[in-house]
């Protein structure tokens, strides 16, 4: 009878864990959607036309990844860092703006943020940022130095590439790996 008592008590036992590990999961993500309503974030994809395009409301860039294009849009001609177009999509509030649409500021250094999110689509893959300098310098440069890559892991199998630097270089970065994560479930 008391085998019978503690296997029973070992049973409720791990199922009482296996749901404690579940409802940490679940807010661990939670907590990750919180954090990215908080965020500034700028997504910009490449095009092999000589266009580079900019989004700063996740839903605009999910409609141009899924579309190939954005409803409303402000251009920069020969604009980029070699001579592109700039193309920032807009949402429907922003579309009449002359000034304070956040991926234009961002793009333009006039806005900072502390608490960034940037993902950059060049070549099939998808480069994700911390740091909106380090964002600027891959940008500029096409390289980025310090880096932790994942073969296949983007939504459609792209290579995730995500960019670290001087002072994260040492470590694997996995609270921008679930943020990334967030960003397509």
């Amino acid at each position: 009878m008391k085998i019978k008592a503690l296997a029973k008590a070992l049973l409720i036992t791990g199922a009482v864990a296996g749901m404690t590990a579940c409802a940490q999961m679940d807010t661990a993500q939670k907590s990750v959607q919180e954090q990215m309503q908080q965020t500034k974030a700028l997504y910009e994809v490449h095009h092999d036309d000589g266009r580079i395009y900019f989004f700063y409301d996740q839903s605009t860039y999910a409609h141009f990844l899924e579309h190939g294009e954005t409803p409303y849009a402000f251009k920069r001609i020969a604009s980029g860092p070699h001579g592109e177009t700039l193309v920032f999509g807009l949402t429907s509030k922003d579309k009449s703006k002359l000034s304070g649409v956040p991926s234009v500021e961002m793009y333009d250094g006039e806005l900072m943020p502390e608490a960034f999110y940037g993902e950059m689509r060049v070549e099939g893959r998808i480069y994700v940022f911390s740091t909106l300098e380090d964002m600027n310098d891959v940008r500029t440069t096409g390289e980025a130095p310090y880096r932790f890559t994942q073969i296949g892991e983007g939504p459609n199998g792209e290579t995730v590439v995500y960019v670290l630097n001087g002072s994260n270089k040492k470590k694997r970065p996995d609270a921008l790996i679930a943020k990334f994560k967030a960003q397509y479930l």
